[in-house]
Formats: C-alpha cells, structure tokens, sequence
C-alpha cells in the first residue's frame, strides 16, 4: 500500500530537499579538496571517502563498502585504508570542519551574520539531537562528534547528523527490498533521477556488472526488456523511498509541523546562496533537486 499522501513521508522529503544541499557544501566546495590534499589524500574520492568515513575512525575499507552502500568495493579500497596512512582520521575531521567554515563564509557572505541563521541552527540541532542512531552507524558516529559552536556551523553538523541518520534508514530499507548495491543503482537510473553513465562510473561499477545487474532485476520481473521499470519496479522503488521518508520521521515529529516549515523557510534563502555560487552541484549523483519555494 502507497503512503505517498502520508504527512510523515511529504515531511521527510521536504525537509531533506530543503537541508540536503546546505550539507553537500562538505563534498562540492573546492576548500575541502585542498585542504585533504594538504594531508596527503590523493584525488578527489579519497578526499570524500575520507571526510565522509573519518567519524567513523580508522576503519577498514569493508567497513566503509558496507555502509556507503552503492560503491563498488574496488573503488573503496583504492582511497581506504590508504586515506588514514595520510593522515589520522581525526586530522580528516578537523579539516572537514575548517573547510566547511571557509567555504560556508565564502558562499554565504554577509548573510552568515543573520538573526535568522541562528535561529536555523538551532532548530535544526534540536531536531539532529532526536535523529535515530540505533542500528545506524554513520548517523551514530556522527552524533558522537563534538558540536561546534558558530551557527552557521551547528546548522551543518544538525543537517550532517540527519542527512546521515536518513541514509542509514535508506540502506536498510535497500537490504529488506534485497536490492543490492549495483541494483539499487541501476534502478534509480531506470526511474530517470540520474543518467546510468553517472551512476555507473560515478559508483565504479563495469559495463558487465551493470548488465548482470539488469539481468538479475529483469528475472524479478522489476525492469522491462528495454531496460525501464516496470510497474513492480515503480511500487517498489516508490517503496524503498516512503520507508526512507518514515525512518527518518521521528526527528520531525519532535520538531513538529510549524517549526519544520519554519526551518526550511530559514534556510531557503541559505541554500539560495549556496546553490548560485556554486557550492551545490545540480547534476550530483543523488539526482537531488533543491526544493522550489
């Protein structure tokens, strides 16, 4: 049964299209390539393997394969553990930090003196404090980390928090769908969200893992001949992404309604800025829009 008319889902997913790209500042900015080059990380997705792993401290690149979910693992362990021989992971942390802090006064400019960042920031760490983190373990890691104190920042870490608290709640809802991880990918690309030469070379998975992957979904009767969903495939696709939205509910249930609508108003025009000096890629791999206003 659809729950795309339940006021938990349509909450979920606007708050996550509001916040997402305050966030992918850590990813897209240019300040966070430089500063892991200057601790020896080599290329750019060890740069975001790293800056993305490092709360989870030295772990190997298994661990880092498991919970990223959708990355070929070949992929992984050519940034990890070669990202913590570096440098240690709470070097990598530190570095996120500042960069975040320079990008975030770069795009953001005057505007990061507002009254109504503040208030932002703290809305939204109210509504990280109560993120799940059981059985989550990016979200947990994330939530052991120390909280910063400028608001602009304390907004980035909140929104970090619960971007992450969101993808754990996805890739289990991913595992009970027994999708795995090439899978996943091929059918988001199926459903059109992202081109499959994206996805595919972005993830680092071969033209006959791919194809093995079509085949694989084909049989379960959840891609068409040519490739599209079919309407299996939709229900569950639709499926994997309202489990999403209701996993990640219970940090807006504690926020409440108004104070959410309230939030996403405080950050639009945040976003704005970001969006419009490029701080926000509007092909990235998530195949993420920002929300309209």
């Amino acid at each position: 049964m659809s729950l795309l008319d339940s006021d938990q889902v349509q909450l979920g997913r606007r708050m996550w299209q509001a916040l997402e790209p305050y966030h992918a500042v850590t990813y897209f900015a240019p300040e966070s390539r430089e500063a892991t080059t200057e601790l020896g990380a080599k290329g750019g997705w060890m740069s975001y393997f790293a800056l993305r792993a490092a709360p989870l401290g030295a772990v190997p690149a298994e661990v880092v394969t498991a919970t990223f979910y959708n990355f070929h693992p070949s992929r992984v362990a050519r940034a990890i553990p070669a990202a913590w021989q570096a440098a240690a992971p709470a070097r990598y942390l530190a570095a996120r930090t500042d960069s975040v802090d320079t990008a975030l006064r770069r795009l953001l400019g005057p505007a990061i003196e507002a009254p109504e960042l503040a208030e932002a920031a703290e809305l939204a760490r109210e509504a990280a404090l109560m993120a799940p983190t059981c059985g989550r373990a990016m979200a947990a890691a994330n939530m052991a980390l120390e909280w910063p104190s400028e608001p602009h920042l304390v907004l980035w870490h909140g929104q970090t928090v619960l971007r992450e608290s969101r993808g754990d709640g996805h890739v289990a809802a991913l595992v009970t769908a027994a999708l795995d991880p090439c899978e996943t990918l091929v059918m988001f690309a199926a459903e059109g969200r992202a081109g499959v030469q994206t996805l595919r070379d972005g993830r680092g998975w071969s033209v006959d893992e791919w194809t093995a992957a079509e085949e694989r979904l084909l049989g379960r009767g959840l891609l068409d001949a040519g490739a599209e969903l079919t309407d299996d495939g939709l229900d569950l696709r639709r499926w994997v992404e309202e489990r999403t939205d209701l996993a990640a509910a219970p940090s807006w249930q504690a926020l409440g309604q108004r104070r959410c609508e309230r939030l996403a108003e405080l950050v639009g025009p945040y976003v704005d800025l970001i969006i419009e000096n490029g701080g926000f890629a509007a092909d990235n791999p998530m195949g993420l829009a920002p929300l309209k206003r």
